[in-house]
């Protein structure tokens, strides 16, 4: 928003030079002012290195929420965090969906920065050798995407999202055998460490065990 808001205030600037030109390029002697390059040039100038980041912003957000919508078989909405809102942020969890007076979660999550960071990072790479954050990173959208879907109970959501992180990798760019292997990873690295509330019912025969041909266990 921060930086919206600066892009637009260049581009009023440039605007408002070029107009007071347009009004004042003849003097009382009827000479001709130059039309001010330097002072509208820089405030262009100025625009557009606000509007690189804001593009690509976007195209990640775009890029997620397609791949979030194909594992969550529905329109879902994802926005990445911006450096400007973690000014106000206090909250510890990595990504959250909200939820309606009724109880049904809300088919739009808001993904931290540091995550989003994650993502943009692991998208860029040839995905073959991920990080631990960026399997974190991977996961997290994954099981936003489940909250997404309808699910309210966070063992359920952890458990369907372990055996979806392999798909939505795949979703996101990468092959089959790096998408299993990231989904792997995260169950054994990652899933025994996680809370007690995120715990249980999941694995072979579990509660939450949903049969799918490459499971991650």
């Amino acid at each position: 928003m921060v930086l919206t808001l600066v892009l637009i205030g260049f581009l009023a600037l440039a605007a408002g030079v070029s107009v007071r030109w347009v009004l004042v390029r003849v003097d009382a002697l009827g000479r001709v002012t130059r039309f001010p390059r330097v002072s509208v040039g820089l405030a262009l100038t100025a625009a557009l290195a606000c509007a690189v980041p804001l593009v690509l912003h976007a195209r990640l957000e775009g890029r997620l929420e397609d791949a979030a919508t194909v594992i969550a078989q529905r329109s879902v909405s994802v926005h990445c965090q911006t450096f400007g809102e973690t000014w106000t942020d206090a909250g510890a969890e990595l990504g959250y969906v909200k939820y309606l007076p009724g109880g049904m979660p809300e088919r739009k999550t808001l993904i931290k920065y540091g995550v989003c960071g994650d993502l943009r990072h692991w998208l860029r790479s040839d995905k073959e050798s991920p990080s631990r954050k960026e399997v974190i990173a991977v996961h997290v959208l994954t099981h936003e995407t489940m909250h997404m879907r309808g699910i309210t109970d966070e063992s359920w959501a952890e458990c369907a999202a372990l055996q979806r992180d392999a798909a939505m990798a795949v979703a996101l760019g990468a092959t089959p055998d790096q998408g299993e292997a990231l989904a792997r990873r995260y169950w054994t690295e990652i899933y025994p460490q996680m809370p007690d509330g995120y715990r249980g019912g999941c694995g072979p025969g579990g509660e939450f065990d949903e049969g799918v041909a490459v499971p991650p266990w």
